[in-house]
């Protein structure tokens, strides 16, 4: 090779903070980048080299292809020599579509559907036989064998167990030529105007021949007719009756129950996907769950009477149209709309419900006439059905949900499948049975799957199973063993999806590509890291260039060449501090060194807080993989919930507790998963939940927006004395409505410029001079600056300026307090890091007024955190819990681990090996605990 092609290199990136750098990147190396959270590690990486590599690929399609593409805006960098194909997996790429699983996202479903659309075994959902098909020859064969000597009747079946008259169908048969039907078990002669009752359901079958069989070449030759005319008739079923015992057998082309006669269409891979009309369930189109009417909501409180709100949807009695139908109801069941709820005939409940449609009279008492009274009425629970299913208005929906429930179909049980795909089986399981296997278990049936296959089915299905085989271990490599392939991809979480795509990418067996990860270890235990971290090295092996933005000890220590970007993040980074391989870059003295050699490390406590005695109780939890776990949750600590990949951590915490505090004291609408008991509640008046979800990621959405400080400094100008007098309101200093802002941009500081086939080129608006406000609304000054001039401000200059305005000042505070300092207040959140986003969102949550008894629940807040800004971040939360509150964090990362007062560790393992609690206390217990994976990890730390 010569030493062009050895490396990447990089020329004078200047792509959002980062400084003119130059770098050479080693290739078909494994090469992680590090560095604070917004010191430009994802600039490098992602804004520069990835942006650059996909625009040079754009770029070879012709003109015209390029103009449907959407040209990509060429990274600010004035060259990058050595650049291979590019291919990044980032955390943020799954589908939130409900039809998207781990099984379409890795392809394994697809060739499940191909396994069981050939190799698969069909038995009968009415007897559970196995099917049969044959060949015209066959069936000869066998009905010749089988009634010799006898007399038989061939019949053609076409309407099985269906209600009508049917007066057509038999006139069309008698056209035909056909003279004799069989109709609910009884032969019958065609006659003009023939009919049955339409209410009533029936099966009817077409007399196709009457004989007897013997060995006779021309009774051999009429046969072969009428099997072929029969076969015709009855849609590839047909049907023999022996005259003497009344005895009927089936047989079919297709597959075919041997008893019952039912008949299922030759398998295809789209009678399994349950995307497919062909294979969807279809009560609940394929999606394995759907709303229901929740009874209980449309009456929460059957006390009440109809006139004074018993039906929810309708409220207190109003003078329309329902009302009166209501009232009919009650002259015809006896009771009137004083009555209360509980005490209303069960008839008429059923009615009010779900309608009904009768006439009747009332003879008056007083008068001694008879009056007809007319029930037309829909029912109310019909009603919001119908608006929810057919309605165009999405506020109609929104609030016809509120009186339904989410439920597993009770057609497919939540399988999505139609019944007879269902019925397909290999080795005596269906494909939804395989789909709901945890991949461990489902790579060891595959392993032992050729014990159990015929010759036959072996031959067909070789090449299938290699490729699913190959696909399940690539998955267990990096550490998914517990996830199922029927998994919703929307469950995931931001590492498990990504290390979804490793494995899919290390499953095609590209070579000489670059790839680049951002933070593949999110998610995962420390147990599991040596597994991810041995698929990127073979990712490597095989001729691959990898490179990893990374804050994990292992991974740097593992990889073959280290870049740390720093010295501090936002405008202060940017530059390459330290640049070698993990060795070299320990004798540098970079803040990331220092806390590799142990220089600088995140403080154990002295002692542990012993809490406030209070706790909460949550007893009997059964969601998802949960073995009826009881847990203690002691108040006034900091608690953090451990255990490895899929254990049941987030089940417990965010499917369970968080619904139920939520609906507590928040009046919450997402149901929990099933629990026991709760006790305990009382202790505390507040929860904050701070999830990995991204915070608005768009160019109008910045720190001030979305913190809520925007609207207090927007008023604040509008109080200025100047605003005042020209009767500005708050509206005034707003850069997203009319009236205020620059109307050549539209309030963006920035114009687009259209440039055809070449990507668009952004300028700064000649106007506003990028102020993004008018020149009218910019005169307007507070301690002398203009609006304009407060969003560029950098948040600590920012907390001085505002220094005497409590409510601004505490919000600012809370941003500064988590390390995110340096970033400007009107900073688009599009160019906000993912450790950044994630700390503005803390930040905001934490701004809050704190009661001294807030419960806060954090879901892995580590996410693209440096050891310094996690130790930065827990200097804030422990501040919280010193004033009495309650924190509980959700992470794998030990330096959190560490600090903790409480422990709960889930486990053993992942999938339905985990579930369990398998101990609690403080780090210092816990280690003394031998099963605990965590518990390895952790007494490295705590020596």
């Amino acid at each position: 090779m010569s030493a062009f092609e050895e490396h990447i290199e990089v020329k004078g990136a200047r792509v959002h903070n980062l400084k003119n750098i130059d770098v050479t990147i080693p290739r078909e190396q494994l090469v992680v980048i590090t560095g604070l959270s917004g010191s430009g590690k994802s600039s490098l990486a992602f804004d520069t080299i990835y942006a650059e590599g996909q625009r040079r690929y754009i770029e070879t399609f012709s003109a015209y292809a390029r103009q449907f593409l959407g040209g990509l805006e060429r990274p600010d960098v004035d060259k990058i020599d050595g650049l291979s194909p590019v291919i990044a997996i980032e955390q943020k790429t799954t589908s939130k579509s409900p039809r998207s699983t781990v099984g379409t996202i890795t392809e394994i479903y697809d060739f499940l559907r191909l396994l069981f659309a050939r190799a698969s075994d069909a038995y009968s959902y009415n007897t559970g036989e196995k099917m049969v098909s044959y060949s015209d020859e066959q069936i000869k064969a066998l009905i010749t064998e089988s009634y010799e000597g006898k007399r038989i009747n061939i019949l053609a079946p076409v309407i099985r167990s269906r209600k009508g008259h049917y007066r057509e169908l038999f006139e069309q048969i008698a056209k035909q030529g056909f003279v004799k039907v069989r109709t609910d078990g009884e032969i019958k002669d065609l006659v003009k105007g023939m009919k049955l009752d339409r209410y009533k359901t029936h099966d009817i079958e077409i007399v196709i021949d009457r004989l007897k069989i013997d060995a006779s070449a021309d009774n051999d030759k009429r046969l072969t007719e009428t099997i072929n005319t029969a076969m015709y008739h009855g849609d590839d079923v047909l049907m023999i009756l022996d005259q003497d015992t009344q005895e009927a057998r089936y047989f079919s082309r297709n597959l075919m129950c041997p008893s019952s006669g039912i008949s299922y269409p030759n398998p295809e891979p789209n009678n399994f996907s349950f995307n497919s009309p062909k294979g969807a369930c279809p009560k609940c189109n394929g999606i394995g769950r759907l709303y229901q009417v929740n009874e209980k909501k449309i009456v929460p409180d059957d006390t009440l009477s109809i006139k004074n709100g018993a039906l929810a949807p309708h409220g207190p009695q109003k003078n329309s149209w329902i009302f009166k139908q209501l009232e009919v109801i009650g002259q015809r069941f006896n009771f009137d709309l004083n009555t209360p709820y509980k005490d209303i005939p069960e008839e008429a409940k059923q009615m009010i419900l779900y309608g009904g449609n009768e006439k009747f009279s009332i003879q008056s008492k007083t008068l001694g006439v008879t009056r007809d009274y007319k029930i037309d009425f829909e029912g109310v629970a019909k009603f919001i059905e119908s608006q929810y299913h057919n309605s165009d208005s999405t506020s109609l929906k929104r609030w016809a949900k509120e009186y339904m429930d989410k439920v597993v179909c009770d057609e497919c049980e939540g399988s999505r499948l139609r019944k007879e795909s269902l019925y397909f089986k290999v080795n005596g399981l269906s494909i939804a049975d395989l789909a709901h296997k945890d991949i461990v278990d489902l790579s060891q049936w595959f392993a032992d799957l050729h014990n159990h296959l015929s010759d036959k089915q072996l031959k067909i299905s070789e090449e299938i199973i290699k490729e699913i085989k190959a696909r399940l271990q690539f998955l267990l490599d990096v550490g998914l063993d517990y996830l199922s392939l029927n998994r919703s991809s929307k469950s995931l979480s931001g590492g498990e999806a990504q290390r979804i795509r490793l494995a899919t990418q290390i499953g095609s067996q590209l070579v000489g590509v670059l790839y680049i990860l951002d933070e593949p270890s999110i998610g995962l235990h420390q147990r599991d890291n040596e597994k991810l971290i041995n698929s990127l090295v073979s990712l490597r092996d095989i001729g691959n260039s990898v490179i990893v933005v990374e804050h994990d000890k292992d991974m740097i220590e593992r990889a073959d060449y280290v870049i740390d970007i720093g010295p501090k993040a936002g405008k202060h980074g940017g530059e390459i501090i330290s640049i070698g391989t993990p060795e070299e870059l320990k004798t540098h003295h970079t803040l990331t060194a220092d806390y590799l050699n142990g220089c600088k490390q995140i403080e154990i406590p002295k002692k542990r807080r012993k809490g406030n005695g209070k706790s909460i109780e949550l007893k009997g939890c059964t969601g998802n993989n949960l073995k009826n776990v009881s847990v203690t949750f002691p108040l006034g600590k900091m608690i953090g919930v451990t255990g490895v990949s899929g254990s049941g951590k987030s089940t417990l915490i965010n499917e369970t507790l968080y619904p139920i505090m939520n609906a507590h004291y928040f009046n919450g609408v997402k149901k929990p998963m099933p629990y026991k008991s709760i006790k305990g509640l009382e202790h505390i008046d507040k929860v904050i939940d701070i999830n990995q979800s991204p915070i608005g990621r768009t160019p109008r959405s910045n720190p001030a927006t979305y913190t809520g400080t925007f609207s207090e400094i927007r008023s604040l100008f509008a109080k200025v004395p100047e605003a005042m007098i020209r009767g500005y309101k708050p509206g005034r200093f707003s850069f997203n409505v009319k009236g205020g802002r620059c109307e050549t941009c539209q309030g963006g500081g920035l114009r687009v410029i259209e440039m055809n086939f070449l990507p668009d080129v952004y300028v700064e608006c000649e106007t506003c001079q990028g102020k993004r406000f008018n020149r009218e609304t910019l005169e307007i000054r507070y301690k002398g600056k203009s609006i304009s001039d407060v969003l560029n401000m950098t948040i600590n200059e920012a907390v001085d300026f505002f220094e005497h305005i409590p409510k601004i000042h505490k919000k600012l505070k809370t941003i500064q307090d988590v390390g995110l300092g340096y970033i400007t207040l009107g900073q688009q959140s599009t160019t906000l890091s993912g450790g950044e986003a994630q700390r503005i969102k803390l930040a905001t949550e934490l701004s809050k007024r704190d009661t001294g008894n807030t419960f806060y629940i954090l879901d892995e807040p580590t996410t693209g955190l440096h050891f310094e800004d996690i130790r930065v971040l827990m200097l804030v939360l422990n501040k919280l819990v010193d004033k009495g509150n309650t924190v509980l964090i959700i992470e794998h990362n030990l330096d959190v681990i560490k600090t903790v007062d409480h422990i709960i560790d889930v486990g053993y393992e992942g999938g339905k090996g985990g579930g369990q609690i398998i101990a609690e206390g403080t780090p210092e217990e816990i280690i003394k605990n031998k099963k605990s994976h965590t518990a390895r990890f952790l007494k490295k730390e705590l020596e």
